[in-house]
């Protein structure tokens, strides 16, 4: 069984696992069938980040399954909210009664190219200049879970998605907003690390 780390908390149950050359990921049993036109022609390890969703959700909601409005997913039946993230060789699900969004990036410097993208002047401000790489990687994937469970197609993640000063010493209950200008909604985070990763979770 490939389960790398269990993130539950009272909220939520939120499971990351790890890709396992000898765990078995069998495409006929693990896709729905509503799903079989969507992922003929994925990439190989594309299709493995979805098997390894589906194996998820399989070992704790065997009934459910997952399909998706235009590109969003959601479980049916339609009694739990949940968000996927997954960055090869990890995938992870989270399963909770309310709204919540998950999202996995790995360290990499590349991310500074890309930081006028999704930084706003107010974020720079709190950033560690000796821990650059980390704070941006951790801003952009609170910003991707912030994402997934409020967006609109006329949102930037720059404009309208802010991340409160936090530091990397805690990375708890950290606050987020989505916002224009008729909507503010404040969100509660959590930064998990391991090996070169981080693993934002929004609820």
């Amino acid at each position: 069984m490939p389960l790398y780390r269990d993130f539950s908390d009272d909220n939520a149950m939120i499971l990351l696992w790890k890709y396992d050359e000898k765990e078995e990921l069998n495409s006929q049993f693990l896709v729905e069938e509503e799903n079989y036109d969507k992922i003929k022609d994925y990439h190989p390890t594309k299709m493995k980040e979805l098997l390894l969703v589906r194996k998820i959700l399989k070992s704790v909601l065997p009934d459910h399954k997952i399909l998706y409005q235009e590109r969003t997913p959601y479980l049916f039946p339609n009694d739990f909210e949940i968000s996927v993230t997954h960055s090869f060789p990890y995938a992870a699900l989270a399963i909770s009664k309310n709204k919540i969004g998950i999202d996995i990036e790995p360290f990499n410097e590349k991310i500074k190219r890309i930081q006028h993208k999704f930084l706003h002047e107010d974020e720079a401000g709190f950033i560690e200049e000796e821990k650059e790489i980390a704070y941006l990687t951790v801003i952009w994937s609170l910003k991707e879970s912030l994402y997934k469970i409020h967006h609109s197609n006329y949102w930037s993640l720059k404009k309208h998605y802010e991340v409160k000063p936090f530091s990397l010493d805690f990375p708890f209950n950290i606050q987020c907003r989505v916002h224009d200008e008729k909507v503010s909604d404040l969100y509660s985070a959590r930064v998990e690390f391991f090996e070169n990763y981080c693993f934002t979770i929004v609820d």
